[in-house]
């Protein structure tokens, strides 16, 4: 089996792993150094790496600087709990970038939102949900 392990340079690679255990529900705990941490799934699949800005001679990670955080980069995640995600995403941010929508491409529900880093981030409805969630109505709870 091959995986592909996304790595992306953050600020604070402590914050910043407290925001994505946040956003999916994961059991709050310290990554394994200051400058790098890997977010895992309950089977230990890796989802996501961070990466401190300039903490090793990584050609791609030196500065931040050099170019707008997530530059020709769209983190995706298919999550199976679509909405208590979308209730943690709507607690971590002030606004989504997207609100929730059908994606024509995909038929699936997704939103939108930017981590701290300033990285865009869609969260996208995986099995059943994606075929029955509904937005709320406005004025009425998610």
């Amino acid at each position: 089996m091959t995986r592909l392990w996304t790595i992306i340079g953050v600020g604070d690679v402590p914050a910043s792993f407290k925001w994505y255990q946040s956003l999916f529900g994961h059991p709050e705990t310290a990554p394994s150094h200051d400058y790098f941490g890997q977010l895992l799934d309950e089977d230990g699949t890796v989802l996501l790496c961070l990466h401190q800005w300039g903490a090793h001679e990584h050609p791609s990670l030196t500065r931040a600087g050099e170019a707008s955080p997530g530059n020709g980069l769209l983190l995706f995640f298919r999550v199976d709990d679509y909405e208590t995600v979308l209730e943690r995403a709507r607690a971590l941010v002030s606004r989504l970038d997207e609100e929730p929508h059908r994606n024509p491409n995909t038929q699936t529900w997704e939103f939108s939102l930017r981590d701290p880093d300033g990285y865009y981030v869609t969260i996208s409805a995986l099995g059943a949900t994606s075929r029955s969630w509904r937005p709320p109505r406005p004025g009425s709870a998610s």
